[in-house]
């Protein structure tokens, strides 16, 4: 038994440093911008494909020197192209929009990107497990564990906390971001270009997704439909933690991931819905969520 709670530990911390890169894009993106972006899952999904794909081109099946700036290379390019492109011609149509209408049209999106995935890369399983392979395993409590979900996964889930933290604390651009966030139309009179602000929060945010599925991908096979499956708990873990709380999100993914790994190991039935069932714990007791407090709005 003890072997096994350990086991469900490990693996609920390394699935939760997942959760985290996806969840805090999400949660950045609606805190700054106020938009319900449901084509987030599919940011997710290219950035696994694209990691996979370029991991295999670079590096070969049995990996080598380019295996793990791969997964970077591949996250950043998504938030780059598609993260500016989206932002600029379809998000700006509906900002300060009914939130129905933006759903729709990030539905719409992700409807879009789900298809082009599949022309792209097909629908037969793709998979590259030299990131993981190369690192090998380690002992801890007398099992067996691999390095790469033990080490690579938990550090990079930190590394993204206290760069985001530094970023929004301690630089210009982070404070220009916390102005606009204050304050749309006072930040425009006082000369920030709010418009700038939102498409480096969106490429940020898309980017973040897109590495979260890039780190994913060498621990799980790629194929259509992880993109709807990441979004939904994504939006369990954002509603949880409180929409646009964001430093949150880290406790909330953690709270999720460790709940879903035991659930696994011990309650099979249950894991499914294992997330939901705490959110919805949680937001019966504190319906702004763990973090969340309540705003006063605008009319």
């Amino acid at each position: 038994m003890q072997q096994t709670l350990l086991l469900a530990t490990l693996d609920g911390l390394a699935h939760a440093s997942v959760l985290f890169m996806v969840a805090v894009g999400l949660s950045l993106i609606f805190g700054i911008m106020r938009i319900l972006n449901v084509a987030h899952g599919s940011f997710y999904a290219l950035g696994a494909y694209g990691a996979v794909t370029l991991g295999l081109w670079l590096a070969g099946p049995d990996g080598g020197i380019w295996t793990y700036p791969a997964l970077l290379l591949a996250a950043v390019a998504i938030g780059v192209t598609l993260g500016p492109l989206i932002e600029r011609f379809l998000l700006r149509r509906i900002y300060g929009k009914e939130h129905a209408l933006q759903l729709l049209l990030t539905f719409g999106v992700f409807m879009i990107l789900e298809d082009i995935q599949k022309m792209v890369f097909g629908v037969e399983p793709l998979f590259n497990d030299a990131p993981l392979a190369m690192l090998g395993m380690v002992e801890v409590g007398g099992i067996y564990y691999t390095a790469y979900q033990l080490f690579v996964l938990p550090l990079s889930a930190i590394v993204v906390m206290l760069a985001l933290s530094f970023y929004f604390n301690k630089t210009r651009q982070g404070k220009l971001i916390a102005t606009v966030i204050e304050d749309y139309e006072v930040a425009r009179v006082l000369g920030i270009n709010a418009k700038r602000v939102y498409t480096i929060t969106f490429m940020l945010g898309t980017a973040l997704a897109a590495l979260g599925g890039a780190l994913a991908s060498p621990t799980t096979s790629m194929v259509p439909g992880i993109g709807a499956d990441s979004i939904v708990l994504s939006f369990a873990i954002v509603a949880t933690a409180g929409l646009g709380h964001f430093q949150g999100t880290a406790v909330t993914a953690v709270i999720v991931g460790l709940v879903q790994a035991l659930c696994v190991h011990l309650l099979p039935p249950l894991s499914s819905v294992a997330p939901y069932l705490v959110m919805t714990a949680i937001l019966l007791v504190k319906p702004y969520g763990l973090f969340g407090k309540p705003q006063v709005r605008r009319i």
